[in-house]
């Protein structure tokens, strides 16, 4: 029996950190045995935010790779792939505008949340941003993606992709699967200053740091406010620290908790504690990492492979959609078009 196939994907804007890894690819990792798993490194979609400087654009998909890899995504057991290499999305993305209204856009409430996270100005929306949610759904549609992993914050944008394609089978003939939740179910992991993790505030931890850069960057986190002496109680539901602890270890923040409410256990000595936790945690992490950083043909190969493997699929489906639409009354997919003196 086939197994369900789930998509899902990542934009490459610069180094990966813990949410990433607890928000993310802890979960790829465990449904890469289960499923039929199709991962995008979505570098179009890096470009609705990223446009105006894209030097860096090539070296961020493959430092996303690596992470990837580093987390434990296996190219033999997932399809993983570059999106602009597979130029059958940017067709679906064209057709699906075509058929979707820009009040569905205009809901979308995640576009307001990236204008007023990034502060953009006028000039900095583009037409790529307000119509990513298309673009999304020719990522899942395209490769008949069955389940997409979300958080519950997620489902309206979801929802969104199976409003086009109840639409579009709707005029053109049921070509679309209606893409299903994969709810996860990991907390939103807070960034050093409390906020979520996010690389655009600036508070993140970053998967590949050194021992002492997680150290140095930990210092800087969020504790108890109200806590003036090294010996007063404390109140770890608070802190940013506590808040790690339960995430990497549960067992662990029993006591935490305990001697924190105490005063037992300062913030600074936590901070270090849990750095030095976090180092041991991540070095195999970071050890796969150097294994194929020191591999660059490897790297490669593994994506020309996942391309390959992904472009057959987005030319199967996008046949199909073609036909569907009638757009094939005059040259055969596939093929170079006749020349205009040759048709008459």
């Amino acid at each position: 029996m086939a197994k369900v196939r789930v998509m899902s994907g990542m934009r490459p804007t610069g180094p990966l950190h813990l949410g990433h890894l607890f928000g993310v690819l802890t979960n790829w990792v465990r449904m890469q045995e289960e499923y039929d798993c199709f991962f995008a490194i979505a570098d179009w979609h890096a470009l609705s935010t990223g446009s105006c400087d894209t030097s860096q654009l090539r070296n961020h998909t493959l430092e996303v790779l690596l992470d990837w890899l580093a987390a434990g995504v296996d190219p033999k057991k997932a399809t993983i792939f570059v999106q602009s290499a597979i130029p059958e999305i940017a067709e679906l993305a064209l057709l699906l505008s075509m058929i979707t209204p820009l009040g569905w856009l205009q809901r979308n409430p995640s576009v307001r949340e990236q204008i007023v996270e990034l502060q953009l100005d006028e000039e900095r929306i583009g037409y790529g941003l307000v119509g990513y949610p298309v673009l999304q759904a020719a990522d899942i549609l395209l490769f008949a993606g069955e389940r997409v992993p979300v958080g519950k914050d997620q489902l309206p944008h979801l929802e969104l992709t199976r409003d086009i394609a109840r639409r579009f089978n709707r005029w053109y003939g049921e070509i679309f699967r209606e893409p299903e939740p994969l709810l996860t179910t990991t907390p939103a992991v807070p960034g050093i200053d409390g906020r979520k993790m996010s690389k655009s505030y600036g508070n993140t931890v970053r998967l590949a740091a050194t021992s002492e850069e997680l150290e140095n960057q930990l210092m800087t986190a969020i504790t108890d406010p109200g806590r003036q002496r090294r010996y007063d109680p404390g109140y770890p539901e608070i802190c940013t620290i506590f808040a790690y602890w339960q995430m990497h270890a549960a067992p662990a923040a029993q006591q935490v908790a305990l001697t924190c409410r105490l005063g037992t256990l300062g913030c600074v000595e936590d901070k270090r504690n849990f750095a030095a936790y976090l180092g041991d945690f991540l070095a195999p992490l970071q050890e796969r990492r150097e294994y194929y950083a020191a591999r660059p043909d490897l790297l490669e190969e593994i994506l020309q492979a996942g391309n390959r493997h992904a472009r057959r699929i987005a030319q199967e489906m996008i046949k199909r959609v073609r036909e569907a639409m009638q757009l094939n009354d005059f040259r055969e997919y596939g093929q170079t078009p006749t020349p205009a003196e040759n048709l008459g």
